[in-house]
């Protein structure tokens, strides 16, 4: 019975529903009104397995990307391509996507506590916390609830671990491909940094032209592949390889002059 029906992290899945459906109708026009989402390559995930799927992605606020990505993952399992029109789609929504996101980020207020039971898988991070620099061990439970969920379907996990562009792929990232085995299908996000605040919540600029490509799987050798070579093969697969710093957008000069004057000071 899906009234009394838990999913493999606990949550309630006709309350995750109607969260996803709520939080769906309200943030829509984010991305189709205020802004235009530029989506291609969505066809792949029509032909993705139900479970054991992995997205890593750039990163660049900390709610508006992925609220996107399940606008656009939905939109597509129900026919739409490359295209979030009409927003009937999150009527049935798929309830077995979960992303990975800080704890403390998770917690900071009433409305990330509410995004956080709509698929937060929320683990403490090993080398920061509130803007400090920490050294802690990874816990094993963080790991086994990533592995749950990509038992149970997808996962979105954003691998540089921040929203500052061209920083170093987490260890931790390759280190799960190599024990899950996950299909792993990058997708390369742009233009949300410059519609949104930080957190992603409250919108700084209109009529920009986002964009999310959504590529083929990566090819991995989960054997045969060091830790070093996955982590180059997930630098190059979110365009985030210090090569692209010579092709990166006007988004992302802007974006790098801005940190290294907050450097300066």
């Amino acid at each position: 019975m899906l009234l009394l029906k838990k999913n493999t992290l606990g949550h309630y899945l006709i309350l995750k529903k109607w969260l996803i459906r709520y939080l769906g109708i309200m943030t829509h026009r984010r991305y189709r009104g205020f802004n235009k989402l530029e989506i291609k390559g969505s066809e792949i995930i029509r032909n993705l397995p139900e479970k054991n799927v992995l997205f890593i992605s750039n990163h660049q606020t900390y709610f508006a990307d992925v609220v996107a990505m399940l606008h656009v993952f939905n939109a597509c399992l129900h026919g739409r391509v490359d295209s979030i029109k009409n927003v009937g789609y999150l009527w049935n929504p798929k309830l077995n996507i979960y992303f990975i996101a800080a704890k403390e980020t998770m917690k900071a207020g009433l409305l990330p506590r509410i995004l956080a039971y709509a698929g937060s898988i929320s683990i403490e991070r090993t080398w920061r916390e509130k803007d400090k620099e920490v050294n802690r061990k990874v816990k094993f439970s963080d790991i086994s609830n990533i592995g749950k969920a990509l038992n149970d379907g997808w996962v979105i996990t954003f691998p540089q671990g921040t929203t500052k562009p061209f920083k170093p792929i987490r260890k931790g990232t390759a280190h799960l491909i190599k024990k899950y085995k996950p299909l792993v299908i990058p997708i390369v996000i742009d233009g949300f940094r410059r519609s949104f605040d930080k957190k992603g919540i409250m919108i700084k600029k209109r009529d920009i032209l986002q964009s999310m490509i959504i590529k083929s799987a990566l090819k991995i050798n989960y054997k045969k592949d060091s830790i070093e070579q996955i982590v180059e093969k997930i630098e190059y697969a979110i365009e985030q390889h210090p090569s692209f710093l010579k092709v990166m957008s006007v988004e992302e000069l802007k974006a790098q002059e801005a940190l290294n004057k907050e450097r300066m000071w």
